[in-house]
């Protein structure tokens, strides 16, 4: 395999690592904007914006667009985070210029009114739709209580009220602000030709508009703690997420981080596990990190019966207290870094996989890592690594939100 790197005049940065093994090619435009790009007045925009790039460009209709990657047999989609807006997708190699200018063409939107007034009752119905799944409620309601004014508070999908509000005009001019060629970073991953792959992006975005970019909001909030119970009583169990402050996207402590996590809250064989899940308390119970610019979060989550919230809450407390004084054991340590050494193995197998890796590793490090790297990284976790991670970001600096049938929680 070979890493590749260039920027055209306007900007853009292309990334790429070819492999003539695979079967596949999978190929993805980072936009470096989301939620916490956004004004107060314009909340929801770029997940808004995500789907108004779909409906439609000069030179394709929205059905086209569909048709076009369709005749492909393109694995396709798009996401919207906090902090990036990302278009990908998996063809065969042969199909690689047609999967490059389908999705440069449509990262050049028309935003027609009649599609922005359709597409605002879509939204609008969808935050409807997740307001009432009490898991991701619960998130995006302890990410809004736990970052308090933080950017990173932000919803991603906005509120109704800031949704019926925003204009076609603002999307327009968040989109001019945000998606110029200097915020965009393109990649590609599998069995392809990087000269060919320079030269279709040459092609398809060398005329983009360049301009200045930038973020604000890049200070590592501190956690508003306490606990806050939302009663919501149509809900039949709690939810429950404990969030703490950990480390940013481009600190030397996030595999210390996966590391903890995994010993700590993992979806087999971890104390959370042991502790709720076999036996039976918890029908659900993790533990997270996530990595943010310039922030990160530690994320507890778990779900259960009403009348057992306040233990499982005991227990999780025992469990991280116990951490922050006695650390963690060695067994448990060389097990978490098996774990994830396996995961990431399995995981670069697919293209789709490493392509996003490429991606997330260029915007938040600006630098290629290999796969040997990770797994050398991974496996330099020792015990003193997770010392220094609990003595900098103490698992124990618990903001706490429940949503659910309770009024307290005891």
């Amino acid at each position: 395999m070979a890493f590749h790197h260039h920027m055209l005049p306007n900007g853009l940065q292309i990334v790429g690592e070819t492999n003539p093994s695979a079967l596949s090619v999978a190929v993805g435009f980072f936009v470096r904007t989301g939620a916490r790009d956004e004004t107060d007045n314009e909340s929801g925009v770029s997940h808004f914006l995500e789907h108004m790039v779909f409906k439609g460009t000069e030179r394709r209709h929205a059905i086209q667009v569909n048709r076009d990657f369709d005749r492909i047999g393109a694995e396709n989609n798009a996401f919207t985070s906090e902090e990036n807006t990302v278009f990908h997708a998996v063809i065969l190699p042969e199909y690689l210029p047609e999967a490059v200018d389908i999705l440069a063409d449509i990262l050049r939107p028309s935003l027609r009114d009649d599609d922005f007034v359709t597409e605002k009752e879509v939204i609008q119905d969808e935050i409807v739709r997740y307001d009432v799944q009490p898991a991701w409620s619960t998130y995006d309601n302890a990410k809004r209580i736990f970052f308090g004014k933080h950017p990173l508070g932000r919803s991603i999908l906005g509120t109704k009220e800031s949704i019926a509000a925003l204009t076609r005009q603002q999307m327009a001019d968040y989109f001019r602000r945000r998606y110029v060629a200097s915020n965009v970073l393109a990649v590609a991953a599998g069995n392809f030709n990087w000269d060919e792959f320079g030269r279709l992006l040459e092609k398809s975005c060398g005329q983009w508009e360049s301009g200045p970019i930038g973020r604000q909001g890049l200070t590592e909030p501190k956690g508003a703690g306490g606990v806050h119970v939302i009663p919501r009583e149509k809900v039949v169990q709690e939810y429950v997420m404990m969030w703490a402050p950990a480390p940013p996207a481009d600190s030397p402590l996030r595999y210390a981080a996966h590391v903890l996590t995994t010993i700590i809250g993992d979806y087999s064989g971890s104390r959370m596990f042991w502790a709720l899940i076999d036996s039976g308390l918890a029908e659900s119970a993790d533990m997270s990190y996530y990595e943010y610019e310039a922030a990160g979060a530690f994320i507890v989550s778990y779900s259960c019966s009403p009348g057992a919230a306040a233990e499982c809450r005991k227990r999780i407390s025992e469990i991280v207290n116990e951490i922050q004084t006695k650390g963690v054991r060695d067994e448990e340590l060389h097990l978490a870094r098996t774990k994830l050494a396996s995961r990431e193995v399995r995981a670069n197998e697919r293209t789709h996989r490493r392509m996003l890796g490429l991606g997330r590793d260029w915007t938040y490090l600006g630098q290629y890592r290999t796969l040997d790297e990770e797994l050398a990284a991974i496996d330099a976790v020792d015990q003193k690594a997770i010392r220094t991670l609990l003595e900098r970001h103490p698992v124990t600096n618990l903001t706490t939100v429940a949503l659910g049938p309770l009024e307290k929680l005891d």
